[in-house]
């Protein structure tokens, strides 16, 4: 509804003052769309189709219902009410800004004063009825402005929560790993508001204890998030960049950054971040982010534990009967072996033992493995095996 106080000053003015200004309603909307198109570039269009039919429409209705209301208690205002707002609505779905439209307003108040001002000044008005008319113009478009307005921020704000909710199904999709079609995927970008990357990473988040809300406000448009499910995620295009604006503000988040990978290939590059979050440590808050390429050797060992652990079993098993101590000291020695293929001295000064106890240790693996010691892919599969339970010592779990 009109507000009050502009209702009834409208209301309160002369009522021929009305009766002098409607045979000028025409001319004065017309100033006022010829003023805005001139000043404000977002108008700055011919008066064809839909939009110069709206806007010449909307501007001509403002002016007579303003007219037909002084004096006039009588005078409705619902449906002018929702003419404006309406008009806010289709000014954010044209894509047009906040200012453009306070800005017409502004000039559409300053151009109908200065045309109505002459007219008045004519038929005999007082300087008490000026200064009434000057009030009622002035408080008349600010009223309009706030309409149109409200109608706009409604508009705005459900266009947001749609937008927020393709951009989930959007996430879930690439994430799900699902086959798509290429115009699908475009079509639900489109609808998002996105871009389509040829490439991106994903973020895999983890909640600590105690962590604060996720400081989401500071990340850019183009960063697609999920926070609301099980396994919360970032999905970004450049994440060294995207991710520097939360430097000190984890508050108490993880974070695994995967590969920069293929959009395509986004679902595995999000089950490897998942993997890093369970497998290397639980970060510290100086430190809360992993990133998956320092560590791809490490993830891809641990990657199957069935694998890994039908490895260690196959390609170990002469090391079954010794105790954990002797197990672990002479897959420490095999390991050294393996990766430097050298002699006592130099597995001696990694391992900081004496030479003669490699020796020994030397001697009794080749009593345990034998020839399977001069077997290519049975060192290869050993030095894999050590380098998994070396992993697990490490705090793998």
């Amino acid at each position: 509804m009109l507000e009050n106080r502009n209702a009834e000053l409208l209301a309160s003015g002369p009522r021929w003052l009305a009766v002098q200004l409607r045979p000028h309603a025409g001319r004065i909307a017309a100033a006022i769309v010829h003023e805005v198109q001139r000043s404000v570039p977002a108008y700055a269009r011919p008066l064809t189709g839909k939009f110069g039919k709206a806007l010449a429409e909307s501007i001509e209705q403002a002016v007579l219902h303003v007219i037909d209301s002084i004096g006039n208690p009588d005078m409705p205002h619902n449906d002018w009410v929702e003419l404006f707002r309406n008009r806010g609505r289709l000014e954010f779905i044209e894509g047009r800004s906040l200012d453009s439209l306070q800005a017409a307003a502004r000039i559409g108040a300053r151009v109908a004063w200065q045309y109505v001002a002459p007219v008045i000044r004519r038929a005999g008005a007082s300087p008490q009825v000026l200064a009434h008319a000057a009030e009622i113009i002035f408080a008349y478009v600010e009223a309009l402005s706030a309409t149109a307005l409200e109608g706009y921020s409604e508009t705005q704000t459900l266009a947001s929560g749609t937008i927020e909710r393709r951009r989930k199904q959007l996430l879930e999709l690439l994430l799900s790993g699902r086959r798509t079609s290429a115009a699908t995927l475009d079509g639900m970008a489109r609808g998002a508001s996105w871009a389509l990357p040829a490439e991106t990473a994903v973020v895999a988040l983890e909640r600590t204890s105690g962590a604060g809300e996720f400081p989401v406000e500071l990340l850019e448009d183009d960063v697609l998030v999920d926070l609301e499910s099980s396994e919360p995620c970032l999905l970004t295009t450049h994440p060294k960049g995207q991710l520097m604006p939360l430097t000190g503000r984890w508050n108490g988040w993880r974070a695994a950054v995967s590969p920069t990978v293929p959009l395509a290939d986004a679902a595995a590059a999000h089950r490897l971040a998942r993997r890093a979050l369970r497998r290397l440590g639980a970060g510290t808050p100086e430190a809360p982010i992993v990133w998956c390429v320092d560590h791809l050797a490490r993830l891809w060992l641990g990657g199957e534990e069935f694998l890994a652990a039908e490895l260690s079993r196959r390609a170990l098993e002469p090391l079954d009967s010794l105790s954990d101590k002797q197990r672990r000291r002479l897959g420490e020695t095999l390991l050294a072996w393996l990766e430097t293929r050298g002699g006592a001295p130099e597995i001696a000064k990694r391992l900081q033992v004496h030479p003669q106890t490699v020796r020994a240790r030397l001697h009794q693996l080749r009593e345990l493995f034998g020839g399977r010691l001069d077997d290519g892919d049975a060192r290869f599969g050993m030095r894999l095996a050590l380098r998994v339970e070396l992993l697990g010592r490490a705090g793998d779990p």
